[in-house]
């Protein structure tokens, strides 16, 4: 019972489970069905919206293929046109054209005829004229020039009183503008210079034994020491600046040592020598710093800096070189010229005379040689040496210094030609001895009145002396006006030094 109980369970069993999975079976195929149902109706539409697009497409690209050849069509038509229009216009040129040459043809021919009649009148009118063609061409331009020039010059006149009076307002604007902003301080130089005394005894010193230091004192100085009753002072004279500040200086170092005597006083005048040479070269670096003016040699800025103590009708040099350069800077910059070469030839224009003195020549001919030597450019050389119309002014720069010149030298208060003329008269003194074979030294004193003139003792005598002191009186009356009269004074010293050891 139990068996059949289990093979009926069985069987039941497998009976349900057949019957489950071909019901599970009959569901996964219909699924599958349907599934497959959709995928062909997605397809299906899938496929008909590409065909529609494809449509859409073929349509739309129709389209374009249609509009573009319309306007293909189009612009073939508008080329077919400017082709006819194009061809027409050739054979219009060309139709022009020969209408042209045939016109010039023409003129050829008329202008051949002409030349011909015109030959025929010019033969005709020399035989009555009884005139070439050159001739008659020559009186006929000399007619028209004639006629052409007054012509030229009318306008030219009507030109320069028009515009003279513009021109001449602007140039005072220009000259006023560089006095205005360039005007330097001047002052009248003097010949003399006076010295401080602490009390009498000191002029005692001063004079030494004998005038035994006095003496010396003037002679390496050149110049005059004068000791008069005037109270506590003694008063130094001579024309040369340079010598009057040296004798200064070193008798200011002697009354300060208290030591007066000839050995001393070589002493203090060196020291004095080399003082003043220092300033010297402090007043030229002073001038060119103050101008402007950089580059130039130490040796030209030595030689600058004696302008210091130069002076020209009353007018210091160096101040009045300074004046030029700053008016000449200005008036450079108004005319648009190069203000560097016109400032550098205007501080410069008077070089030559920082040594006019000892070497022989004008003042712009040593300048010349002195910036030569020194590597100024031939600009500056061209612009400085025109100043006094030695050489002409060939260059814009050269005309503006020589203004400039004048300017300085002709305002009010800047010179005194008094001074000027007893200076050179001192100068020419001074050369007249100098030229007398066997002077060693001569120093021109007493405001002119006085030559002292020293002589080399080893080559002349005391009657080789007098002979000289004569010689010089006799050369100054013939060569100079003076009034009153000249005292010539020649002296012989003769100087030996030893030394005990």
């Amino acid at each position: 019972m139990v068996a059949v109980a289990l093979l009926a369970g069985t069987g039941l069993g497998y009976y349900i489970r057949q019957n489950l999975a071909k019901k599970r079976a009959g569901t996964l195929e219909a699924k599958l069905q349907k599934r497959v149902i959709d995928t062909k109706a997605e397809t299906t539409a899938l496929v008909k919206n590409a065909e529609q697009k494809a449509s859409d497409i073929l349509e739309k690209s129709q389209k374009e293929v249609d509009e573009r050849r319309k306007e293909f069509l189009k612009s073939q038509q508008v080329l077919l046109s400017r082709e006819s229009l194009l061809t027409t216009r050739i054979a219009s040129y060309e139709e022009k054209e020969k209408e042209l040459q045939d016109k010039a043809e023409k003129l050829k021919s008329i202008k051949e005829d002409l030349e011909k009649l015109r030959g025929e009148a010019e033969t005709k009118l020399e035989k009555v004229s009884n005139l070439s063609r050159e001739d008659a061409k020559k009186e006929l331009l000399a007619l028209v020039e004639i006629e052409s020039e007054k012509e030229i010059l009318g306008r030219i006149k009507k030109l320069e009183e028009t515009n003279q009076e513009k021109f001449q307002n602007r140039a005072k604007e220009i000259v006023a503008l560089a006095i205005q902003k360039c005007a330097v301080s001047q002052t009248q130089e003097l010949t003399t210079s006076t010295v401080l005394l602490q009390n009498e005894e000191i002029k005692g010193k001063i004079i030494g034994k004998e005038g035994r230091n006095i003496r010396t004192f003037e002679k390496l100085t050149g110049v005059e020491l004068i000791v008069d009753e005037t109270p506590e002072s003694v008063v130094i004279s001579g024309f040369n600046p340079i010598r009057r500040q040296i004798a200064k200086v070193a008798l200011e170092k002697l009354i300060q040592d208290g030591r007066i005597q000839p050995a001393k006083i070589e002493e203090k005048v060196e020291e004095a020598k080399s003082e003043i040479a220092q300033k010297i070269k402090e007043a030229g670096d002073k001038a060119a710093y103050e101008v402007g003016v950089i580059g130039l040699s130490d040796k030209l800025v030595q030689i600058l800096g004696r302008l210091f103590y130069r002076t020209s009708y009353g007018q210091n040099v160096l101040l009045h070189s300074m004046e030029v350069a700053l008016i000449s800077e200005t008036i450079a910059e108004e005319l648009k010229a190069n203000t560097q070469v016109a400032k550098r030839a205007g501080l410069l224009h008077d070089i030559g005379k920082a040594i006019d003195q000892q070497i022989q020549g004008s003042h712009i001919e040593i300048g010349i040689k002195i910036l030569e030597k020194f590597g100024e450019s031939e600009a500056v050389i061209k612009a400085m040496k025109a100043h006094h119309e030695d050489y002409p002014a060939d260059t814009l720069e050269a005309v503006i210094v020589k203004v400039a010149d004048a300017i300085s030298s002709a305002r009010p208060g800047a010179r005194k030609d008094t001074l000027e003329n007893y200076l050179q008269r001192l100068k020419d003194l001074e050369d007249i001895a100098n030229k007398v074979d066997g002077v060693e030294k001569t120093y021109a004193i007493q405001a002119g009145r006085e030559i002292r003139v020293f002589v080399k003792p080893d080559r002349i005598d005391d009657l080789g002396a007098h002979k000289i002191a004569k010689q010089i009186a006799e050369r100054i009356e013939e060569e100079l006006k003076y009034p009153g009269e000249i005292k010539v004074t020649v002296m012989r010293e003769t100087r030996v030094v030893e030394y005990a050891r």
